[in-house]
């Protein structure tokens, strides 16, 4: 039927039987047979025959319509064959932290996908020290990590610095104060990452060398758990910078402090890989693109 269909939308782009016959070079009885044999199939009359002239149906109309829908559908279908045709499938391995994943990776994969729509990206996620683990021993071929490398086999690319800022409900007695300084987390009620995680390390570090000590209700190993269970637990947490988007802290109640010593827990993410003759191809595109994304994005900050 679909073939009938395609037929029918170019007689009634014609408005002729006569120079759809020409274009789809098929004699006039044969492309009726085939109007025809498709009002059969669907049960209804699509024109209305006046003389030579062939007015449509109410019910053409709607044929039509559909008959132009299918004919962009099997146009998508030809390009996306025709991508599979024109390179060949690209497999890509990835490794991640759960913070990166939440974070950093989905606007990279929206990146990549748009220009490699077939692209398949295989992912497995882990604490940093997996991740650099599973990049040296070669079952993923690039990592994503919150932490500079620098170890023997591996190159690393920095991608951007961050740090952590203080995130508090918005009806919290400091969420207006307009100074904060870092004695005051002393005894505040907070909400940190899982010991093993790299910001669990960034924290630890802070409140060691300020002699700080939270009252901890909760240790959590995912961003998005953490920004929910803030407003319930009227409690803070420290969280990275680049994850704080305006919309994220309106949807949840919240507000970002910047205090000055949280500059002390910059950190720089990072693309780590092992040799670079042993990629693949769509590996060393990731990493190549991955790269001018965020040159690109530091030089549009800088303008």
């Amino acid at each position: 039927m679909f073939e009938e269909l395609d037929v029918f939308a170019i007689v009634v782009e014609q408005s002729s039987l006569n120079k759809a016959s020409k274009l789809l070079n098929l004699s006039q009885p044969a492309l009726s047979r085939k109007i025809s044999k498709l009002e059969g199939e669907l049960g209804v009359q699509l024109f209305n025959r006046r003389g030579k002239r062939l007015e449509l149906t109410s019910i053409g109309q709607l044929a039509y319509t559909y008959a132009l829908e299918q004919r962009q559908q099997q146009l998508k279908f030809m390009q996306t064959l025709a991508h599979y045709r024109v390179e060949d499938q690209i497999t890509i391995s990835l490794g991640a932290s759960l913070t990166t994943l939440q974070t950093t990776l989905p606007p990279l994969v929206n990146a990549f996908m748009e220009r490699h729509p077939t692209a398949e990206i295989k992912l497995i996620t882990g604490k940093t020290h997996e991740i650099v683990s599973s990049v040296r021993d070669k079952r993923v071929e690039v990592g994503i990590v919150a932490s500079s490398i620098n170890q023997p086999g591996l190159n690393c690319i920095p991608l951007f610095d961050d740090h952590l800022e203080l995130v508090l409900p918005i009806t919290h007695p400091m969420a207006e104060s307009q100074e904060v300084g870092i004695e005051q987390l002393q005894g505040l009620p907070m909400i940190i990452f899982s010991t093993g995680t790299w910001y669990r390390k960034l924290t630890d570090d802070l409140f060691h060398r300020w002699g700080i000590m939270p009252d901890i209700r909760m240790e959590i190993d995912s961003f998005e758990a953490i920004v929910r269970l803030i407003p319930t637990c009227k409690a803070a947490a420290l969280l990275p910078k680049s994850y704080l988007r305006p919309q994220l802290l309106s949807d949840n109640g919240l507000v970002d402090i910047h205090i000055p010593a949280l500059i002390e827990t910059r950190r720089t993410t990072s693309l780590i890989y092992g040799n670079p003759s042993e990629l693949s191809n769509a590996a060393s595109r990731w990493i190549a693109e991955t790269e001018t994304l965020f040159r690109k994005l530091e030089e549009d900050k800088n303008q």
